[in-house]
């Protein structure tokens, strides 16, 4: 081999190393670095990445709607969050989240739905109905707000506690 042919040979290598593809799940670790920095714009675009490569992947889409949420950006949560829910019917703690992200985005009733799914998957769900009690105030509902935190109070939740001393629920 001549030392043209080792030279090019030697560019080649270099060149295919550099521009190396990354994996969904290099990209992955990346954001989740991010993300446990809380940097979390820079952990949002290392799992839009994953998910270019692996699209549908649902960890990527839940941290990722948890950088969404960090962030305040709602409505991208709220989206990553539906998705969740449509591959995992039955967990709680997805419509607990977009629940409150539809809170955020004052879309109360839709809000309300979400707890109420909560509550029927886990009736002993504090927290549920606390946020649904925040979401029925908002909508209007002031005497179905009381009962939901009430309810979470009987259920050992602190901040229903707080939230009862403060109103003029009975």
């Amino acid at each position: 081999m001549n030392t043209k042919t080792l030279f090019i040979a030697l560019i080649l290598t270099t060149l295919s190393v550099s521009f190396k593809a990354q994996s969904a799940e290099d990209y992955l670790k990346k954001g989740n670095n991010y993300k446990e920095n809380t940097k979390y714009k820079e952990a949002i675009e290392q799992y839009n990445k994953a998910l270019e490569i692996k699209p549908g992947d649902l960890n990527v889409i839940l941290q990722r709607a948890f950088c969404y949420n960090a962030i305040g950006d709602f409505t991208n949560s709220e989206k990553d969050y539906t998705t969740l829910i449509e591959n995992q019917p039955n967990n709680k703690y997805m419509y607990l989240s977009r629940g409150s992200a539809r809170n955020k985005l004052k879309k109360y009733n839709l809000a309300i739905q979400d707890f109420d799914k909560v509550i029927e998957l886990d009736e002993k769900n504090a927290e549920a109905y606390n946020n649904r009690g925040w979401s029925k105030k908002e909508a209007g509902d002031v005497e179905g707000a009381c009962k939901d935190w009430h309810k979470s109070k009987r259920l050992g939740n602190e901040e229903a506690k707080i939230i009862l001393s403060n109103t003029k629920c009975k």
